[in-house]
């Protein structure tokens, strides 16, 4: 893993995975054999204009995913960001859930893809859905696994932020409002939040946190949002949305640095101040410092993937991706062998969520 030589070769077999899961993509719109339902993230937009029904909301759900996903999925859960999790957004994902059980596009398990707050709202769904079928005499969804990027099921601290300055925004300074407002899309005023409500990091962790079967693995991005501009407010290391002790999935919100205690963001090998627990069945696959909050879902390139959890199997689904080791030492620094790290080579050469695709597909 260390050689240039096997450097290039993982690189090229890398390159013939990304094409073959491509060519695969084309013919059908399936992940690992699955079906997949996309669940996307917060919509800002929402709150400045809430949609008029529940076609618009579909509508801008499918114009989240186009960047990558869209073509790639069989069906979406698509939900307004003006509603709350056990309100509107319920109701509004129970309708498709629905149609979802009818077609029985989950008698060979689903794989879910959650982005952001879809972490969150993945999770409710996951814990009710069977009763909620079952009701009406309709079959649950087999649900194989989660694939969540950047996952806010932990909340953040910019809807702490945004909550307090909607109920008090007398003292608050303009490097803080200018943050809030950005995570937002508007000056926050009580009672015109929606989901903000629930993405509070204690409201959020307090919704629907029974231990379940079905595994989340975890991509975890560290880039910067909105110029950085948020970054100063949130707890730990973060994508400048999601905190990363929310998007690993870790049981506490104190601020950490990884998902790991022995590797950095950046794969360099040493001690971090990482999680100490994790939720069950949540496992960080990969880490990645330069990608942005939205970069996750198939727009950014140029940067390198880091892994965590690997070479396991997750409730049948095979988790592999390529890996190596190498020592760098800095230029300026003459003694000493240098810093170890860890990548997946070739990562920088495609975006994360090709990345994802291609290897799980495999």
């Amino acid at each position: 893993m260390s050689t240039t030589k096997n450097k290039r070769a993982c690189k090229a077999a890398l390159a013939v995975a990304l094409l073959s899961g491509l060519f695969a993509a084309n013919a059908q719109a399936r992940l690992a054999g699955h079906n997949v339902i996309l669940v996307h993230g917060f919509q800002q937009e929402d709150l400045a204009d809430p949609p008029a029904n529940l076609q618009a909301v579909k509508d801008a759900g499918a114009d989240y995913w186009r960047s990558f996903w869209l073509s790639r999925s069989d069906a979406r859960i698509d939900w307004g960001s003006d509603g709350r999790v056990e309100g509107t957004i319920a109701q509004q994902a129970y309708q498709q859930l629905r149609q979802i059980s009818q077609q029985g596009l989950c008698n060979n398990f689903c794989i879910v893809v959650s982005h952001s707050t879809g972490d969150l709202v993945t999770r409710y769904l996951l814990e009710n859905q069977a009763r909620w079928l079952q009701a009406e005499g309709l079959a649950p969804l087999r649900i194989l696994a989660s694939i969540d990027y950047s996952g806010a099921g932990g909340g953040t601290e910019l809807a702490d932020l945004a909550m307090s300055l909607a109920y008090n925004d007398s003292w608050y300074n303009w490097p803080l409002r200018a943050a809030v407002e950005a995570f937002t899309g508007i000056e926050p005023e009580p009672g015109k939040l929606g989901v903000v409500n629930d993405l509070q990091t204690n409201a959020a962790r307090n919704l629907a946190v029974s231990p379940k079967a079905i595994p989340r693995l975890r991509f975890v991005a560290g880039g910067s949002s909105y110029g950085g501009i948020t970054k100063p407010f949130i707890s730990g290391t973060d994508d400048g949305v999601v905190p990363t002790h929310s998007a690993c999935g870790a049981t506490t919100a104190e601020g950490i640095d990884s998902c790991s205690n022995t590797i950095s963001l950046a794969g360099k090998v040493t001690g971090q101040n990482g999680p100490d627990g994790l939720y069950y069945n949540h496992y960080p696959i990969l880490m990645n410092e330069g990608v942005t909050h939205s970069g996750v879902l198939g727009t950014e390139t140029g940067n390198l993937s880091v892994p965590v959890v690997n070479n396991t199997t997750l409730n049948g689904l095979r988790v592999d991706f390529a890996s190596r080791s190498y020592t760098q030492r800095p230029w300026w620094q003459f003694w000493g062998s240098g810093d170890r790290y860890i990548e997946v080579p070739g990562s920088d050469q495609t975006d994360m969520s090709t990345l994802v695709y291609s290897t799980l597909n495999n």
